[in-house]
């Protein structure tokens, strides 16, 4: 299991398997055949249904630097690669038409791509352990937290990018809530959390905590749906859920930054053993691993920050997870806006109350997280592959791509 920096990755949106990840691959190619006359980009399966919607296209130009060189985009979204939905390969020619060379790069969600003959990019497996329940016992021998595990595998030099994380969610928590006016696409959909973070205010306990909850998690949500700069947790997709929860109980309660780290390195342990045992990717299983994830990190989170025992905190986050099994994806014209904002900011809510109902238990349950874990992975690969960010199917059915 790599890093928990990995599940962390600090970019614009609106989708990392979509937009970041097709990014990465564009600039990766251009730097092996910096030399070519044209480039051709095929995009396949899921990459190609919602790619205009979610700016892959944008991103691929970017990447190959198309101001320079011309570059023609294929969409076949009728086809999937074998190794995973979101697929693409990357084609060079010279001036005389002649084919230099190709890449096929999958986009595995969260910004991690894997190019088709060649070693995982994405950094060394660091941990020895991987499932929760490992990791569970290990900390009950030992004493550790959760995050003290994490201090232990990857040295002190986490925090330094956890800090730069923890600042790039509040930033984003913050520009969403300066910004007002509607979303860029055909849906015309207003940016609603400035108004909710001034509705909240005027209530008392516990709405007005909801309220902000909502308002937090939306600013995000709604920064990363008009490309703006957010942290992948573990995707832009479901990039609100946790900065959403940590910046509410941060601004609320009072908790020191040293304390949010550490809860931040929890949810990313958690984000982490989902990633390495199931899939991260809406494309792949659904948003029940997109916004599902995102709420068990959120809830292991809080449950961290509330002083919940290692069990307590497993206990969360497999809560949040299990009420979001079966969650399809199902983009409306192909953009992270309906139902995704919404979701965020719902799941959000959800792991605060997670962690709530842990708290009063001592942690025993029946279904571990790990079962979880695999049974979303089953679940996702049942879903037929209209509910699986193709946006053809349920809330999306009979809207056009964008």
């Amino acid at each position: 299991m790599k890093s928990i920096k990995e599940i962390y990755k600090i970019g614009k949106g609106p989708s990392s398997s979509h937009t970041m990840g097709p990014l990465r691959a564009s600039k990766i190619f251009r730097e092996r055949y910096p030399e070519a006359s044209r480039y051709e980009v095929t995009l396949y399966g899921s990459l190609a249904a919602t790619g205009k919607g979610h700016l892959t296209d944008t991103a691929i130009l970017e990447g190959l630097e198309s101001e320079k060189t011309p570059v023609e985009i294929i969409w076949r979204a009728e086809i999937e690669l074998p190794r995973h939905p979101n697929g693409m390969r990357l084609q060079a020619y010279n001036s005389e038409g002649k084919l230099e060379g190709e890449m096929t790069v999958y986009s595995t969600g969260g910004g991690a791509i894997e190019i088709e003959g060649e070693p995982q990019t994405e950094g060394t497996d660091i941990y020895g352990m991987t499932t929760m329940t490992e990791i569970l016992n290990y900390c009950r021998k030992t004493g550790l937290s959760y995050w003290e595990y994490v201090e232990e595998t990857e040295g002190s030099s986490v925090y330094d990018h956890l800090s730069e994380v923890w600042e790039a969610m509040k930033s984003a928590v913050e520009a969403g809530l300066a910004h007002e006016g509607r979303l860029p696409g055909p849906l015309n959909l207003r940016r609603k959390a400035p108004s909710y973070h001034v509705k909240a205010t005027g209530y008392r306990d516990n709405i007005r905590s909801r309220g902000l909850v909502f308002a937090y998690a939306l600013a995000v949500s709604e920064e990363n749906a008009g490309g703006g700069r957010i942290v992948t947790a573990p995707t832009c997709g479901s990039c609100g859920v946790l900065p959403g929860v940590l910046y509410h109980l941060w601004s609320s309660r009072g908790f020191p930054e040293t304390r949010v780290l550490h809860a931040l390195a929890t949810a990313g342990l958690v984000g982490n053993i989902v990633k390495e045992n199931a899939s991260i990717s809406g494309a792949e299983v659904g948003c029940q691993g997109e916004v599902g994830v995102a709420c068990a990190m959120a809830a292991a989170a809080a449950s961290q920050l509330f002083g919940g025992s290692v069990a307590q905190i497993e206990y969360a986050a497999e809560m949040g997870l299990e009420h979001h099994l079966g969650m399809t994806c199902d983009p409306v014209c192909g953009l992270v806006q309906i139902p995704c904002i919404e979701r965020n900011a719902y799941a959000a809510a959800r792991a605060l109350d997670a962690n709530i109902f842990s708290n009063f238990t001592d942690g025993s349950h029946r279904v571990s997280f790990d079962r979880l874990i695999q049974v979303m992975k089953e679940t996702g690969k049942d879903l037929p592959s209209l509910y699986r960010e193709t946006g053809t199917g349920g809330l999306a059915k009979d809207y056009e791509q964008m």
